[in-house]
């Protein structure tokens, strides 16, 4: 086994529910940073976990923290679509702009890929850490804290942490003990198809070969209050495609459907040749969903009354993909709350709580509203002056978001924010 970098034991029992991404990342930068963790998911296998997905996107800043997770970023440069830049078009099929990303290498790598394959390499290096204490099959049904410690109960029985991180989504039953009431994922009024498929599939297809046969390519077309991507990765050897349309439906008990071609092709009547084509090129056996996508006002707190539970990742504030930040978003919430737990040590918990939400508050809603702003900017452009500013359709990329370290942040601003925290409040 190899032996990976861990700091001296702080003595700190954390407990994480939930083994996506927000929740191994911080098991991980956990376990970096000396704590016991013991991390629990309803999954009884990561094949169950890893097995279904399709695009899935992290910012400089997102994954700039693989960078510390030995051959992590390595491995998920190699499965990565190989592109910098995203050509956008016209609904209709003119081409208007090309945005390229390569200025921003100097930030920070960036990783695009297949959701369930970046999930395994995260998987397979907090199970080569060694000292991550990961059970499957376990079904979290409630959380309880005092002044002195929180817990879980999984299947029926109470496990017990200095500190407990609900990581389990939107549907998380951590929401209710910090919330103080049960509340239910509303619609945003927008779902999204998505379809993953062989490249092979196109490679034949006169029409749309060149998206396939030359390399990793990133297309983007706009139109009245719907958008289509579609990239190719692994050298061309993959395709994926998406579209964000108008959905009336409630969110149900699940809000992920089984998509069919036929429904998608109503949405794009009328659009480029191209994004019909792609459509209904699709083969019978991809992977095609219709994903809701979930509104969740602004939480007024991401912890608990006592401050010994805190929401990370979509359990705290889901993202809109528009915003191309819930996946990195979710990571950083891991860093700080890990490092902000560091820095406090085992008998001040609650005040490395409360510091993990003064220093990641603003920023994390300032990046949520990154995601209505890019839809409402291309869903109801104005062609006219896009005619004259094609740029006026790039995506935002801004320097605070994405030229941003979570750890360093952390630790230069814990000393300053624990300081004005046992201040305000000298019981912590």
């Amino acid at each position: 086994m190899a032996s990976f970098h861990r700091r001296p034991a702080s003595g700190i029992k954390v407990i994480i529910v939930g083994a996506g991404f927000a929740g191994l990342s911080a098991a991980i930068e956990c376990d970096r940073k000396g704590h016991s963790v013991t991390l629990f998911d309803k999954a009884e296998s990561i094949e169950e976990l890893t097995r279904f997905g399709d695009i899935i996107s992290f910012d400089p800043n997102g994954a700039r923290n693989f960078e510390r997770w030995p051959g992590v970023i390595e491995a998920m440069q190699k499965v990565a679509r190989q592109t910098s830049w995203l050509d956008l078009y016209h609904w209709k099929g003119d081409f208007v702009t090309r945005q390229s990303f390569a200025d921003e290498r100097k930030w920070g790598p960036r990783i695009n890929g297949h959701r369930g394959e970046l999930h395994g390499i995260i998987w397979g290096h907090a199970v080569d850490r060694g000292t991550i204490d990961i059970r499957l099959g376990k079904r979290v049904t409630d959380y309880f804290e005092d002044d002195d410690k929180a817990g879980v109960v999984v299947d029926g029985e109470k496990m017990y942490a200095d500190v407990v991180i609900a990581a389990e989504g939107v549907r998380s039953r951590g929401r209710k003990i910090v919330l103080g009431f049960e509340d239910r994922p509303k619609s945003s009024g927008y779902a999204v198809y998505r379809a993953w498929f062989p490249g092979e599939a196109i490679a034949g297809n006169e029409m749309l070969k060149h998206l396939v046969v030359n390399g990793d390519t990133h297309s983007g077309w706009i139109g009245p209050d719907l958008h289509f991507l579609a990239s190719s990765l692994k050298n061309g050897s993959e395709f994926n495609w998406v579209f964000t349309h108008v959905d009336d439906g409630n969110i149900e008990e699940s809000w992920q459907f089984p998509g069919k071609v036929e429904d998608c092709l109503k949405y794009v009547e009328g659009w480029a040749p191209i994004v019909v084509e792609i459509v209904k090129s699709t083969p019978k056996d991809a992977r095609l969903i219709d994903h809701k996508l979930v509104y969740r006002e602004p939480l007024p707190t991401f912890i608990s009354p006592k401050a010994r539970i805190a929401l990370i990742g979509d359990a705290a504030h889901p993202f809109l993909p528009t915003s191309i930040q819930g996946a990195s978003q979710s990571i950083e919430d891991g860093v700080v709350l890990a490092a902000c737990l560091e820095l406090a040590g085992k008998n001040k918990v609650p005040l490395a709580v409360n510091a993990f939400e003064k220093i990641r508050y603003t920023r994390v809603h300032d990046a949520q509203a990154m995601g209505p702003k890019t839809r409402e900017k291309w869903h109801k452009a104005n062609w006219d002056e896009v005619q004259k500013t094609p740029e006026a359709i790039h995506l935002t990329r801004e320097a605070w978001l994405l030229n941003f370290d979570a750890e360093s942040d952390a630790y230069q601003r814990y000393g300053g924010v624990a300081a004005d925290l046992e201040a305000a409040r000298p019981r912590l």
